[in-house]
């Protein structure tokens, strides 16, 4: 295994564990122009952010949805450690976008971008300095009039081009919907170097989110579906199902929810990546017990099923969840993007979103009120990101009628960090399917490369793990073919490019 320093910031690293609450500043007037994720019913759902590194220069660029609004893309202009800059990018003009995924289709070193939209969904090609050209068509991706509203994607063994899975809503042509109208989702294989025939995920259950995951670790990676119980009414549940041949698992116990959003990591240690399903009501953690998944006790503190300050009783309603180490403690935190559909009388109108801070023993405590960040407006996507190369993840929110909010994260007495970027020659360049692990003293913390999740939002950026007090670290990777590479070294507060040792030495 090949590894390479990239010393991109040694700002704001403590020598010892985060000892203050978590802390941001709003720069929101980073961006060059206001963008609001509008429209409407269709647009009730979806509200989505591409994060990603569009020219090379190590700072995350933003492809924001913008609903009955035009997209936009915004090129990130920030020096190091300073307020958040963005200038406005070019690119193809579209509206009706729900949402955007980046991923290398082509394996050119250029990230491309996979649009949803309601409508045909769109694929942009990337040239690597920003630049986007419409290959929809040259690409051959199906035609379809949907409501798409979720996405995931991964290499399968002997492709070239990865396998794309589509998740579609309501289907807008039934004359008898909405109710009991969910639509049909999509896996789309390649034929060479472009896209061929679909095959059909059913039934639907109206998906808001998805992501392909090696759930158990065996090599063996599977597509967990959630769906929004509010249209499918009876009879679903969330979904997993295997890959090829497509099928559900049998063995699938069902769950049903209200279901928005998930996000995976391994928080407890033991390389098995958890999951959390955002929904009406509670936020649904799951601890990975290799065969199966266990429910966490409501004690945890992650259910955030109601505002936590105001008179607003009513149930909350959760969006976009994502894990991300805050204070780089070496403890994954958790933020949930919170807000009503529109103005259902059921749930919360002002509706707080969460920054759940993991505790040393497990449990989480909310903070998102001291660090500035519990706005109640109707948010929807989001993304914890490093925009300023700090080595601190800061907060972008996409609300529905509300303009888009950027979070500078500023906290004190932050612990040590270290970002990792798996590189691989050849096809699926961004190595996705990968497992790094990074040890620091005796403990190993996990995360795996993937492309989906969240809800309608998705990142293609290095790991980031907090470290705390550790001063040295090292990683491995477990690369999508299974080989197992040795521990190396890694420069702390900095980026590690890693690359597969195909020469055998």
């Amino acid at each position: 295994m090949k590894i390479f320093f990239c010393i991109i910031g040694m700002i704001g690293a403590a020598g010892t564990a985060a000892l203050a609450d978590p802390a941001f500043v709003d720069d929101s007037k980073a961006l060059p122009a206001e963008q609001i994720y509008g429209g409407g019913w269709e647009h009730f759902v979806g509200g989505g952010v591409a994060v990603f590194d569009c020219n090379g220069d190590q700072r995350p660029d933003l492809y924001a949805a913008g609903g009955g609004n035009p997209s936009r893309l915004f090129v990130n202009k920030s020096a190091q450690g300073g307020p958040i800059r963005f200038d406005l990018g070019q690119v193809p003009e579209l509206t009706e976008v729900t949402g955007a995924y980046p991923i290398d289709i082509d394996s050119d070193g250029a990230l491309d971008l996979v649009v949803l939209r309601v409508g045909q969904n769109a694929l942009l090609r990337g040239d690597g300095h920003c630049g986007f050209a419409d290959a929809t068509q040259e690409w051959g991706l199906t035609a379809r009039d949907a409501w798409t509203t979720a996405f995931t994607a991964t290499w399968e063994k002997g492709q070239d081009w990865p396998t794309l899975v589509f998740g579609n809503y309501v289907n807008r042509a039934d004359p008898n919907g909405p109710f009991e109208a969910c639509d049909t989702s999509e896996m789309i294989r390649p034929k060479g170097r472009e896209y061929g025939e679909t095959e059909t995920i059913r039934p639907g259950y109206c998906a808001l989110s998805m992501l392909i995951s090696d759930w158990q670790r065996k090599g063996t990676p599977e597509l967990r579906i959630s769906n929004d119980r509010h249209y499918y009414v009876r009879g679903g549940y969330e979904q997993m199902l295997q890959l090829n041949p497509l099928a559900e698992r049998a063995d699938w116990p069902k769950i049903s929810l209200w279901g928005m959003g998930v996000a995976s990591r391994d928080i407890t240690g033991d390389g098995l990546p958890e999951v959390v399903m955002t929904s009406m009501g509670d936020q649904l953690l799951q601890f990975n017990r290799g065969d199966g998944f266990e429910n966490a006790p409501y004690s945890i503190g992650t259910y955030a099923q109601r505002p936590f300050f105001g008179d607003d009783g009513r149930p909350s309603t959760g969006w976009h969840s994502e894990f991300g180490d805050i204070d780089n403690d070496g403890r994954p935190d958790l933020f949930i993007a919170k807000g009503n559909v529109d103005q259902m009388p059921s749930n919360a109108i002002h509706d707080p979103n969460n920054l759940l801070m993991q505790q040393p023993d497990g449990t989480f405590v909310e903070k998102a009120d001291v660090a500035g960040v519990a706005t109640a407006e109707r948010s929807r996507g989001a993304s914890l990101s490093d925009l300023n190369g700090d080595g601190l993840l800061d907060l972008v929110v996409v609300n529905r009628r509300a303009p888009l909010e950027i979070w500078r994260n500023v906290t004190a007495d932050a612990g040590h960090w270290a970002e990792i970027e798996t590189i691989q020659p050849g096809m699926n360049r961004r190595a996705v399917g990968s497992w790094v692990e990074l040890r620091s003293g005796d403990r190993v913390q996990s995360q795996e490369v993937t492309i989906g999740g969240g809800h309608a939002s998705g990142e293609a950026l290095p790991l980031h793990f907090g470290l705390g007090s550790a001063e040295s670290a090292e990683v491995r990777v477990i690369w999508p073919d299974g080989q197992v590479g040795d521990w190396l070294p890694v420069v702390v507060n900095a980026l590690t490019k890693v690359e597969p040792d195909r020469t055998g030495g």
